[in-house]
């Protein structure tokens, strides 16, 4: 009987494996054809998560368009990524945009500068973003602004004005890098948490309002990656915070996130959380039980305040 019984389990499993694998070629392959020779543009690709998925739209053959404050980085970046031979489709040399999204004439001017050069723009994938520690009493309305303009109102007027375009088109696909912080909010992250929220609502808005013109929005909700971003977070009166927090020290490489922001984009997801197990429980918690969420995010700030005082 046992014998009879693993000829006949052995087969289905060796099927389902081969079923799984031709469904994942096939999965790779879809992605691959709507990204090569794609135009994508990327804000913030200078370091992070935003070099990584430089690579790996690179790697895929899109067109890149690179943008960021330091134009000596996005060179830097865009001769490592022509000088590699880790390709088998055929890639194209990197183009560079040097502005801030912190300036809202820069905006306009870069993306009249890409449409300049490209005629048009297949993917917008806006990532660059600065990140927050603070308690909202110390905190100036000043640096509640500038983490805003960053994260919230430089992608909202980039996307505005490269969507005319996408629109004419009829075709195009947003992306925006936000935050598991955008779906639940953390003590001491008030700011960012914020900008994270905002994003969330205006490009869901988006989403529901490009559908007629077979617009593509993502909304791509990491949680902590492994990157400079808390060593570059702005501090309640504007300082420079300067440490690697122990959560940010322990999370997820960038490129790991990179491998599956590109794999959101190629399967056209709309909204897509990338975060571990705790984190994704905890949206669900805000939602079925506020009253527990609360008390945890409470008992929360205490310790975090206590150990800072300590």
């Amino acid at each position: 009987m046992d014998f009879i019984t693993s000829t006949a389990i052995l087969p289905l499993l060796f099927g389902c494996v081969g079923v799984f694998s031709l469904f994942k070629l096939l999965q790779r392959m879809r992605t691959n054809a709507y990204l090569r020779n794609a135009v994508v543009v990327i804000t913030g690709a200078t370091s992070g998560l935003g070099r990584e998925c430089a690579r790996v739209f690179y790697t895929a053959g899109a067109k890149l368009v690179l943008c960021g404050r330091n134009r000596e980085a996005l060179e830097e970046l865009t001769e490592e990524l022509t000088a590699s031979l880790a390709t088998q489709v055929q890639t194209h040399r990197p183009y560079t945009v040097t502005f801030d999204l912190a300036d809202p004439g820069a905006i306009v001017a870069a993306a009249a500068e890409i449409l300049q050069r490209f005629g048009h723009v297949d993917v917008l994938l806006n990532n660059a973003g600065i990140s927050y520690r603070g308690a909202i009493v110390d905190t100036t309305t000043d640096v509640d602004k500038k983490v805003m303009e960053t994260n919230y109102f430089g992608p909202v007027a980039l996307t505005k004005a490269l969507l005319p375009s996408m629109i004419k088109r009829r075709q195009g696909h947003v992306v925006v890098i936000s935050s598991i912080q955008g779906k639940i909010s953390i003590p001491f992250r008030s700011a960012y948490a914020a900008s994270k929220h905002a994003t969330q609502a205006f490009f869901d808005c988006l989403r529901a309002e490009m559908e007629q013109y077979e617009i593509e929005v993502t909304v791509i909700s990491p949680g902590y990656i492994h990157t400079n971003l808390s060593l570059n977070a702005v501090t309640a009166d504007g300082s420079t915070y300067g440490v690697m927090d122990k959560t940010t020290a322990q999370g997820r490489s960038p490129v790991e996130v990179a491998r599956d922001v590109l794999a959101a984009v190629g399967k056209k997801k709309k909204d897509v959380i990338l975060a571990d197990l705790l984190p994704s429980l905890a949206i669900y918690l805000r939602t079925l039980a506020p009253g527990l969420f609360f008390s945890l995010m409470a008992s929360r700030a205490r310790k975090e305040r206590k150990s800072k005082n300590s």
